[in-house]
């Protein structure tokens, strides 16, 4: 008796689906709840796992094709007779490949042997052609030198240059170029990016932040959080913690346009942007002004494990009512972050250095970062976006400011 593989409900307002990728070969022995293919929506990847235990009997879907919510991928069976047909064929290929291994060991043995009494015959190449050998990555193999006792010297390397300097297995492979059909995900980024431009009336305003106090914080509570809360106090909830602060004061900023209306959000949703190898993701923080630091630390590492694993929901990326990049993390030192629709608002943050400042009448050297806030002009005027940014630059100066309400 067979069970049938269906595209299981892939959230609100999702019906269809690409199926991204078979983890199991047809044949394959798999057990209850095991993941068996992974489908790519417009928002997440989802994993469809096994309804029982059994053999892969079936695959009736391909890899790259769209589906919709209920279609049949393929089958789960009880029948072993093929499993156990294809696993003697894989003993027997193994026991081939185990004497072919053998085999090719013995000769490249003897083949080595005449190589290395070749290479004891030919002087190492000189200094300055070693440096060009190890920068362009020249296979000099069949390179015949000029020097005494056969040495590759500069000279004979700089004919080569631009014309042989070893070759790109990548463009061997695959031409001077390769064409990939987007991902869905990465086609709907782009799409709703591309939407955000043409719709928003988009703006960037920009300051620079001290960090000294909130880094001799974490320095001196750091390990004693950790203790505590068994997770790492970051800087995120700081900037998360000053965001909200900054939203509640300035609540243009939190809001958001359906057609001829604005709508002010009483909640506080941050969005944390997420690099993955799939493409961008902003999972939710949800009520975050309701959220300890602890709280907020862990609610984000959370949520970038689930994005790094490919395991966030429809849920975890919904509801966001303002979202905070960091580019630092990459080395980032000024951006202009790309609004994340319907939101109005989006900070960026930046990698931190150490620059000379005026403190006092004094030029001190002081851990700088810049902030860069993108706004929707429609919605919100200079003066707030700027009010907006100056308020999260003297939370985080000074984040004392937090505990006693200022």
């Amino acid at each position: 008796m067979s069970s049938p593989i269906l595209v299981p409900t892939l959230g609100e307002s999702v019906t269809e689906a690409t199926v991204a990728k078979w983890l199991k070969k047809s044949g394959d022995k798999v057990n209850e709840d095991e993941p068996l293919v992974e489908l790519e929506t417009d928002k997440v990847s989802v994993e469809v796992t096994s309804p029982s235990s059994g053999f892969l009997s079936l695959i009736t879907i391909k890899e790259g094709e769209t589906v919709e919510v209920g279609t049949k991928l393929g089958e789960i069976g009880d029948s072993v007779a093929k499993t156990n047909q294809a696993s003697h064929e894989v003993k027997r290929e193994v026991r081939i490949q185990k004497m072919e291994t053998l085999v090719e060991n013995k000769k490249y043995d003897a083949e080595s042997k005449v190589v290395q009494l070749n290479v004891e015959k030919k002087a190492e190449p000189s200094p300055s052609a070693k440096r060009i050998i190890a920068e362009n990555n020249i296979d000099i193999t069949n390179i015949h030198g000029t020097g005494r006792r056969g040495q590759i010297l500069k000279s004979d390397l700089i004919g080569l240059m631009g014309l042989s300097p070893g070759v790109d297995k990548k463009f061997q492979d695959k031409g001077p170029e390769e064409r990939v059909k987007m991902s869905r995900l990465r086609a709907t980024i782009a799409k709703r990016l591309k939407e955000a431009q043409n719709t928003a009336a988009t703006l960037t305003t920009f300051n620079e932040v001290d960090m000294s106090m909130i880094m001799q914080m974490r320095k001196d509570n750091k390990d004693e959080f950790q203790k505590i809360y068994n997770v790492k106090l970051g800087f995120m909830s700081f900037f998360v913690k000053a965001c909200v602060n900054a939203l509640q004061t300035f609540p243009a900023v939190n809001a958001e346009i359906q057609g001829e209306e604005l709508v002010y959000k009483n909640f506080y949703n941050i969005g944390v942007a997420v690099g993955t190898d799939k493409g961008l993701v902003v999972p939710v923080v949800r009520s975050a002004n309701h959220m300890s630091f602890a709280e907020i630390e862990k609610e984000i590492v959370n949520l970038g494990g689930k994005a790094k694993e490919g395991q966030l929901t429809i849920d975890d990326l919904q509801g966001g009512t303002f979202t905070i990049t960091n580019g630092g993390i990459y080395g980032s030192m000024l951006s202009t972050p790309i609004l994340n629709p319907p939101q109005s608002g989006v900070l960026g943050m930046h990698n931190i250095v150490q620059r000379p400042v005026v403190i006092d009448g004094k030029i001190e050297i002081r851990p700088m970062m810049y902030l860069a806030l993108s706004y929707d002009h429609r919605i919100i005027d200079g003066k707030e976006a700027v009010s907006f940014l100056v308020r999260v630059k003297e939370i985080l100066e000074d984040p004392r400011r937090l505990f006693l309400d200022l």
